[in-house]
């Protein structure tokens, strides 16, 4: 099962580079340590099934469909992946996303796991670095005072508009703490979410538009 891992390892490594830096191969890394973590609280969780569906989360991002890059099941068959197995990865994929708060239901243990540790590297510094080099890498302003948050969005809705790098934390990123599936998740949230509240104050203070 290692080779595999490392089969495709090689694989995504090459892909990622090809992204940005909110979604380069340092946010995999960053996402693998985090599913480490919390899965030392959780024995019966399968490791390899993490692992896969770590290295693989981003491979079919709406986002980055532009790259041309292979899907994450052609990476598992071409990996020799059993189809069980393979079945299981992709099914703990599906539960990762946010999708303007339209999450897929979880259905696996490693499902909860993954969605924590990818939602950690979205929240606190990191979360504040990645959200700021998304957005300058889409060309969307730092902030909007004017624009308005929404509270409820379909994933098309959530996609296409394109809003301040600010506005997501409103849409998303503040919302991620009490959506964590897993107790370590919880736990680990909590602090960064007071960084990104302090940050946001801070900025407030600075662009005139705190009360």
């Amino acid at each position: 099962m290692e080779t595999i891992i490392r089969n495709i390892t090689e694989r995504v490594t090459n892909i990622y580079r090809q992204f940005d830096a909110s979604h380069d191969y340092d946010h995999i890394l960053r996402v693998m340590k985090n599913a480490e973590e919390i899965a030392q609280s959780m024995p019966d969780a399968d490791m390899t099934v993490i692992k896969l569906a770590v290295l693989l989360h981003d491979i079919d991002d709406p986002k980055y469909k532009e790259v041309g890059n292979v899907s994450a099941s052609e990476l598992l068959r071409s990996a020799e992946v059993d189809d069980e197995l393979a079945m299981k990865v992709l099914e703990t994929i599906k539960s990762v996303s946010f999708n303007g708060g339209n999450e897929e239901e979880i259905v696996y243990i490693e499902g909860a796991i993954v969605r924590d540790a990818d939602r950690l590297d979205a929240i606190g510094a990191i979360g504040i670095a990645r959200t700021f080099a998304y957005g300058g890498a889409k060309g969307r302003k730092l902030y909007d005072a004017a624009e308005i948050a929404r509270t409820k969005m379909s994933e098309d809705e959530y996609r296409s508009r394109q809003t301040a790098s600010v506005t997501h934390f409103y849409e998303k990123l503040l919302l991620l703490k009490d959506l964590m599936v897993t107790a370590e998740g919880k736990r680990l949230a909590a602090e960064r979410h007071d960084f990104m509240v302090a940050f946001l104050k801070q900025l407030d203070a600075e662009i005139g538009t705190a009360n």
